[in-house]
């Protein structure tokens, strides 16, 4: 395959308003401004940049302003590349690990902000009563439904209908979550080496996936927290110039920015991709999470054939609750049906009948759950504004984090900070490839206000000792989960 290349629109474009008047040399300005777009994650590692010509005349500068800022970053280690030959990102120390490390710290006391996720209400309870109530119906037979129960199907499906996505049950396939739902696609259409095309930033546990599969990884950089939306241009041209079998996105809302498509510029990317090898995968995990602004479920009623979209209860109901499904041609969910039997058997039966019970709610608790939501996403940004001023924290249109930018790349340091003091948090890195985003935090807002308080308190002492020492106690390599 053909090395990634920046083109010189969408290098401008990401560099956007970069010289400031008194800031020093020009060559220095510009040199720290493709640093941030590099440890932002906005310019991928390893892909080559605008020639120096070029890049110069794009710029209205010298060659030789150019030619310095590019020098300059490469004594740094953020280009690879001599004098001469073509300019490729890099990172001075190379890509971080993909797991954030963490010390073996007690947990008592520990506040985790790791896991975006709501606890159950009496909802679910209640649901699982009535599911256990109507389990001796379905003792006599074997158990086993490898696309699911035939009325969980049809409820995922009455749910699809509302949004005003044609579905039958024959198109839903019931999977242990959404995650497992990518890694039946990922086994099912990607083969080993393939490149897989996916928003960056983006959920790790899908990031984790793609790479268990053997795939490569094709990330295409979200624009900065001042533009909205996603950057069609780059997203449309990386499907198309990669090849990539499979690009998974989120839409609604992004995982970890909250951001999400208009509805406009989805139907602009599948009129681009139509004809195209590239399977649209659309995360909806957060669909029903919007707390600004118009619905999320209007704007996603896009449809093609070759799109899937995967669901779950686990973001909107209950992260214990592990039922997702597959929405989907009906031959991809036969296909998906048979070839799953190698990897699992199916789906408890208690938790699809529990989620019947739930689903057909018409979403009422959910409803009345984003009115708390939008507080606490309110306070916890009220209060980093308070206590840490100089870091910027916008406000998602929805889901259930707001993506924190901080003044320096001290994302990992301050997460084993942060474990000193009784805080668990997940750093930027987490949530991209290459070591990208030190200078991101993804902060969840679905703990109660007193916790957040005290979570932004803790916070804030580990923020002050990153900044002053910029070092970090030894840490573990121990894995740690993000959800």
């Amino acid at each position: 395959m053909p090395p990634r290349s920046v083109g010189l629109g969408p290098f401008i474009r990401h560099l956007g308003v970069w010289r400031a008047n008194g800031a020093g040399a020009t060559y220095r300005q510009l040199a720290a401004a493709i640093r941030l777009l590099i440890l932002d994650g906005r310019l991928p590692l390893a892909a080559r940049l605008p020639g120096e010509r070029e890049a110069a005349q794009a710029l209205g500068l010298s060659r030789t302003t150019v030619s310095a800022a590019y020098g300059r970053l490469r004594d740094e280690g953020f280009l690879a590349g001599g004098q001469g030959q073509a300019a490729r990102t890099s990172l001075p120390a190379g890509p971080g690990p993909r797991h954030t490390p963490s010390e073996d710290a007690p947990t008592s006391g520990m506040i985790d902000l790791t896991a975006a996720v709501l606890p159950a209400d009496p909802n679910v309870h209640a649901a699982y009563v009535r599911a256990l109530e109507r389990l001796p119906a379905r003792l006599p037979g074997h158990g086993y439904e490898a696309a699911g129960l035939e009325e969980l199907r049809e409820a995922v499906a009455q749910a699809y209908r509302r949004r005003g996505l044609p579905t039958s049950a024959g198109q839903i396939l019931i999977t242990h979550g959404a995650h497992s739902g990518l890694v039946h696609l990922l086994r099912l259409t990607v083969r080993p080496g393939a490149p897989v095309v996916f928003d960056h930033p983006t959920y790790p546990q899908a990031i984790d996936a793609i790479l268990a599969a053997g795939a490569r990884p094709a990330p295409v950089a979200l624009p900065d927290d001042g533009e909205d939306g996603w950057d069609l241009e780059s997203l449309i041209s990386t499907c198309r110039s990669s090849g990539a079998a499979m690009a998974y996105l989120v839409l609604d809302h992004n995982n970890p920015t909250g951001r999400m498509m208009r509805a406009s510029d989805r139907a602009r990317l599948l009129a681009a991709l139509k004809g195209s090898e590239t399977l649209l995968v659309l995360d909806e995990t957060l669909v029903e999470l919007t707390l600004s602004g118009p619905p999320a479920l209007t704007a996603s009623a896009v449809d093609a054939p070759r799109v899937v979209r995967l669901g779950s209860m686990s973001k909107s109901v209950w992260g214990g609750l592990r039922i997702g499904w597959i929405r989907a041609d009906r031959g991809v969910i036969q296909r998906l049906a048979q070839s799953r039997a190698s990897f699992d058997l199916g789906v408890p039966i208690l938790e699809q009948l529990a989620a019947v019970e739930l689903l057909n709610d018409g979403g009422a608790a959910l409803a009345a759950r984003r009115p708390l939501l939008r507080a606490r996403r309110d306070y916890l940004r009220a209060r980093l504004a308070e206590r840490l001023p100089d870091w910027s924290c916008p406000r998602p249109a929805g889901g259930l984090s707001v993506w924190a930018r901080l003044p320096e790349p001290i994302g990992s340091i301050l997460t084993v900070q942060a474990a000193a003091e009784g805080l668990r948090l997940a750093a930027g890195p987490r949530f991209g490839v290459d070591g990208a985003f030190e200078r991101r935090l993804r902060l969840p807002y679905t703990l109660p206000e007193s916790e957040l308080d005290e979570a932004v308190e803790r916070l804030a002492r580990a923020a002050k000792k990153a900044a002053r020492g910029k070092s970090a106690p030894p840490v573990s390599t121990k894995p740690v989960p993000v959800y």
